[in-house]
Formats: structure tokens, sequence, C-alpha cells
């Protein structure tokens, strides 16, 4: 509401203030307009009514989230435009690197089956006796370095020793013992076959070398390695260090048995004591001589 004053000389007269000086009917008029444009402050105002459409209606607020969500739906459709091909492409190019990942790894494993089927056959054709057909079949798989690749090269060169094929044995295991991504155990193996072979060509030296890290209990080649390097120490005249080898290897329950009495024995030699129950090896020393003369009994 706003208020305006009455003024009892105007009231009066209405044509009073024009004959007020210039001056003060310029301070009037100010004086008016300020009643007439300004609110009375000791007046309560009334605060203003929502309608129909204001914050508080439901239908209000249905208004802005459908405004939203067309807004959202605007953003995606441009940003469609902007980076659909993109998108399209990135998502092509997966499934086809997916594709050719996965018929990579069938062929891989269709690879591997053939190729044990192919080692089967020659281990076969090997019990059967048939040596070179054998040889034949592996020389096929033993192009690879896989696991197959030498498994096949290891069976090769042992083919050749038995043929009595020396030196050629020894480079087949030379090459394996050599090749660094062959599996540990298989080089471990072919460089003790490949100086069994070789033993009495081979320095002493070397042998000691190369069959020491090996030589070592608890290693799977422990016997095998220990009983080569006992007799590479007693051609350098270290029989110090043969007798107690030749000794652990004795009282090794891991290495075989035939194995065992051989080191047993080569250990005695050399003044050392490798019997620890006196009952137990004087029996399997009557097991080895009563073995021989079990077949007697059948044949009378």
């Amino acid at each position: 509401m706003i208020g305006v004053e009455n003024h009892p000389s105007s009231a009066k007269n209405p044509h009073n203030w024009r004959r007020q000086p210039p001056h003060s009917r310029d301070v009037t008029s100010e004086r008016t307009a300020n009643l007439v444009l300004r609110p009375h402050s000791n007046r309560p105002r009334t605060p203003a009514t929502v309608g129909p459409g204001g914050p508080g209606n439901p239908q209000s607020e249905t208004f802005v989230r459908e405004v939203d969500d067309a807004l959202r739906e605007q953003e995606f459709i441009d940003a469609l435009r902007n980076y659909g091909k993109l998108l399209a492409y990135a998502i092509l190019l997966f499934l086809v690197a997916l594709a050719g990942f996965l018929w990579w790894q069938h062929a891989q494993k269709t690879a591997q089956g053939e190729r044990g089927e192919q080692l089967t056959v020659a281990i076969d054709q090997v019990e059967a006796g048939h040596l070179d057909a054998a040889r034949g079949e592996l020389g096929k798989l033993a192009a690879k370095s896989d696991g197959t690749g030498i498994a096949a090269q290891m069976m090769d060169a042992a083919i050749l020793a038995q043929q009595g094929k020396t030196d050629p044995a020894r480079k087949g295991f030379a090459a394996v013992a050599a090749n660094d991504k062959a599996p540990q155990p298989y080089r471990d193996l072919a460089t003790i076959r490949e100086i069994a072979l070789g033993f009495d060509a081979l320095p002493a030296d070397q042998v000691v070398s190369r069959l020491k890290p090996l030589a070592v209990p608890g290693n799977p080649w422990f016997g095998s390695a220990g009983e080569l390097l006992g007799i590479a120490y007693m051609k350098q005249n270290r029989n110090d260090l043969a007798g107690p080898l030749f000794a652990a290897i004795a009282r090794d329950k891991t290495v075989p048995d035939t194995l065992r009495r051989r080191t047993r024995q080569l250990a005695g030699l050399l003044g050392v004591d490798a019997v620890d129950d006196v009952n137990a090896a004087a029996g399997g020393g009557q097991g080895e001589a009563a073995a021989p003369a079990a077949p007697a009994g059948p044949a009378r």
C-alpha cells in the first residue's frame, strides 16, 4: 500500500500552490513525490502468495524433471554424433582382436595335441624296436624348442647313443644343455648324459666344474651327478673329496638302491665308512646274492 498525505492548504485552495515561489514549489513537489513513491515502513507487508506454477507445485517439479531428461537426452545424442564413429571403430577393433586371439589359442592347442600324438607314435616305435622310424617322427618334432620339441631332441640323442653313435648323441645332448629356452630339468639331464658319454675324453676339471652344481644333497640328480663327480675327483687324486661324497650318496635314501650300494663300496675302498646300519647293509647284500638264485626254483 502506498500512502498519500493531504496538505490543508491544498485542500482549501487547490490552486494555492501555484502562487508559491518557484523554490517552494520545487521543494513541495519533491516532498510529494517522496510521499507518493515511498511505502510506509510501519505497515505490515503481506507475503506474496504462491501461484499455481510456484516452486511447491508438483506439476512444476514434474516439468523441471522433464526438462532435465530432455536436456540429458539431447546431450547424449550430441555425444553420439561427435564420438559415435570412434566408439564403433574401437568396439569393432576390440572384437577383431579378441577373435584373432581366440583363433590363435585354438590353433596352438590343436597343434600341441597333434605334436603330442606324434611323440606318442615315436615312443611306440622305440618300444617296438623301430629306431630309424622313430627318429623320422622325432625329427619332425625337434624343430621347435617347446616342451614337446625338447623331449623329441632328448629321445633322438638317446636313440643315437643306443645305436652306438656316441659323437652325434653327445652333440644332441649338448644342444639341449645349452638351450636357454629348455626347461631346467631337461638341461640338467642332458648335461649328465653328455658328460657320461664322453667322460673318458673330457678333462677332470671340466667334469668337476659342470657337475659340482648338480651334486648337491636334495637335488634330483644328486646320485647320478655325484657318482661322476666322485670319479672325477679320483682322477684328480682328490680321494679326500671323493670318499665323503660317495658316503653321502650311499646314505641318501632318495637315491636308487643300486646306486647306493655301488657308492657304498667305492667309499669303503677309499677308507670312508658309509654303513650306518650293518644289518641293513648285510640284508641288502644277501638280497643281491639271493636275487639271481630266485628263478632256479621253477626250473626243477
